[in-house]
């Protein structure tokens, strides 16, 4: 009998064939990284455990340094690279921090957990831990997380049950404001802060960007397109982004601006929304929201032109660099005082 792909009819059943090992191929393969990766973990956990247990639970105990030394030579010359003192150090610090072996998650890699146990404050490192999981991080996405201070962002305009619920469970979207952020950091177009650029110059940039920007958008969001055509009897208007929610079921319309948005600015957007409401979403899609992301969000003109239960059109600022903790707690003190003076 002579072998061949003559008892395949047709190319539909080949490429079926190819497919389905494909299939089985990727989930070996994925099987195989879990099952490796979980022992990895397991293994660097029972080291720092056993380290600590040397240590009488001392990680500042004066012979530590002394033992770490040795025992890295030792580990090196019988098993090679990876025991030197400072990974021997990382797995004591993952061991203090994740005491618990079974709160481990198969999920995360050796260098997700890297990046987590430099985060001293326990929320903060839960929220990123759960974001990890939730999201799906790449390691490079959690650097840029962090970097990018997303955990205090989100806890500027939180209560204390919601910056509780970012520790324990990341964040949820729930409602229209939970996607709003502020600031929307773009270091990522790498346009300089004292660089003149148009507002068609900045689309243009996080068009090119897209992948970064969703990712600073947050969760749950896809490209729908951007200068989509709205036309009201002979005039024509250009939204400059639109995406959509799958989370929270929604259009959401950005619109960018340089400088300080106006009365104008906030009565478009309105526009922009209402015509998304009434022509474009269907009956069980909620309510579209409104981003004005401009260089000066003007709070005051937003207040006082938008409805005291406005819950579709918000206006954000953008940095074009990585915001220090200092200027968070500015902005921080800045709301706060905001606050008291127009509720005395």
């Amino acid at each position: 009998m002579e072998f061949g792909l003559t008892f395949l009819t047709n190319e539909k059943e080949f490429n079926e064939l190819f497919n389905n090992i494909k299939e089985l191929v990727i989930n070996s393969r994925n099987k195989v990284y879990t099952t490796v990766n979980t022992e990895m973990l397991n293994l660097y956990w029972n080291i720092g455990k056993i380290i600590m247990e040397i240590q009488q639970g001392d990680e500042r105990a004066p012979y530590g340094d002394a033992v770490l030394e040795k025992l890295s030579l030792k580990l090196t010359n019988e098993f090679g690279k990876g025991f030197s003192k400072r990974n021997l150090e990382r797995m004591r610090k993952f061991y203090i921090i994740f005491p618990i072996a079974t709160t481990l998650s198969s999920q995360l890699s050796w260098s997700h957990y890297l990046e987590l146990i430099k985060i001293e404050e326990e929320p903060k490192r839960n929220f990123y831990l759960k974001e990890c999981i939730n999201s799906m991080w790449s390691v490079r996405e959690l650097q840029r997380q962090k970097d990018s201070l997303l955990y205090e962002r989100l806890i500027l305009s939180a209560d204390k049950e919601k910056v509780l619920e970012l520790s324990q469970e990341g964040q949820i979207l729930r409602e229209s404001k939970d996607l709003v952020k502020d600031p929307f950091v773009l270091e990522f177009l790498d346009i300089k802060e004292n660089t003149k650029y148009l507002e068609t110059d900045l689309e243009k940039n996080i068009l090119e960007h897209l992948k970064e920007f969703l990712l600073e958008l947050g969760k749950g969001f896809s490209y729908v397109g951007n200068q989509v055509r709205l036309t009201l009897e002979e005039d024509h208007f250009y939204p400059d982004l639109v995406f959509y929610n799958r989370i929270l079921k929604c259009f959401v319309i950005i619109d960018l601006k340089i400088g300080k948005v106006t009365p104008q600015d906030i009565g478009q957007m309105q526009m922009y929304v209402n015509y998304y409401d009434r022509e474009i979403k269907n009956t069980d899609e909620n309510q579209t929201i409104g981003i004005l992301l401009s260089t000066s969000k003007n709070k005051t003109v937003v207040k006082y032109t938008l409805p005291e239960d406005n819950k579709t059109i918000f206006s954000s600022e953008y940095k074009l660099n990585m915001p220090s903790e200092q200027e968070l707690i500015a902005a921080v003190e800045e709301e706060k005082k905001n606050f008291e003076l127009n509720n005395f």
